[in-house]
């Protein structure tokens, strides 16, 4: 593990570099520690994110711009809406379209679907893996090395795109560990409706869980409303409650970068760590 010196933001990182993992290509993992970690005694919830390197410094970022996630938890708890939080940022790998498209509902596609998926991107998906190995070597790794929360309702996971997706899987595969899920600008389109009712069909009971989504309106966003409209029909016919354990926001003129995230990622995080949003 080493010590990160972030160029423009507060708390303190730490990395673990290249770490090993059985059948997925070797990543680094980030913990981002907020400000008042060390001078405190208290205990904090944890966020799991995808695409780890686009979090925290816009030197390590994918177009030179992060998602602002330090700053933004920094402001969060300024302004007393929440008490802090860990955020432990898992860097993606070459193959992670492979790592984050949810397994499952792929293999219940049609054979031409999985064979043209897996000519596409060489191979077949690795997110049963990927997510077994957060939730039985990460997690545990991390709930004994730092100060954590480690029960479900203080254990979020999320992501953006192919990020939000992984991120609702990991939820409806694991609602024992996450009890929340943050997708912003989820890749529908990827399975289409077939994927949205294969979740809908797989989403714990209401009132245990919170579930964040979003999308805006321009580039790839743009094909996005039509699928998550229905995912919201979907959540509110299992009693899912709008702004209670479930919220969906439209983002008029937002598109599908670090930046239009970065400008929002603090609703997402205040609704996963329990504020009102």
């Amino acid at each position: 593990m080493q010590t990160i010196e972030l160029s423009d933001a507060t708390g303190f990182l730490e990395r673990y570099a290249d770490v090993a993992i059985t059948g997925l290509l070797p990543r680094h993992v980030d913990v981002w520690l907020p400000a008042n970690y060390h001078s405190s005694a208290e205990s904090f919830p944890v966020v799991y994110m995808h695409d780890g390197q686009n979090l925290f410094d816009p030197a390590l970022a994918y177009i030179g711009i992060d998602m602002g996630v330090d700053e933004a938890i920094e402001n969060l708890i300024a302004s007393q809406t929440i008490n802090g939080a860990i955020v432990v940022g898992i860097w993606n790998s070459e193959q992670r379209i492979r790592d984050y498209l949810p397994a499952k509902p792929f293999y219940s596609s049609s054979q031409a679907m999985q064979a043209q998926f897996m000519a596409a991107v060489g191979g077949e998906p690795l997110s049963d893996q990927y997510l077994a190995w957060i939730v039985n070597e990460l997690k545990p790794q991390i709930d004994a090395t730092y100060r954590t929360d480690p029960e479900p309702e203080h254990t979020s996971i999320m992501g953006a795109s192919m990020g939000g997706l992984i991120s609702l899987y990991a939820l409806v595969e694991y609602p024992e560990v996450f009890g929340n899920a943050g997708c912003l600008s989820t890749h529908w389109p990827i399975g289409g409706s077939p994927l949205v009712e294969w979740f809908s069909k797989r989403l714990p009971e209401p009132g245990e869980h919170r579930i964040y989504f979003d999308f805006g309106t321009e580039d790839l966003d743009a094909e996005y409303e039509p699928f998550q409209r229905e995912m919201d029909g979907f959540m509110h016919a299992a009693g899912y409650r709008q702004g209670d354990d479930w919220l969906t926001k439209k983002f008029i003129g937002a598109g599908h970068s670090e930046q239009a995230w970065r400008e929002r990622i603090d609703l997402p995080l205040a609704f996963a760590l329990g504020a009102s949003v």
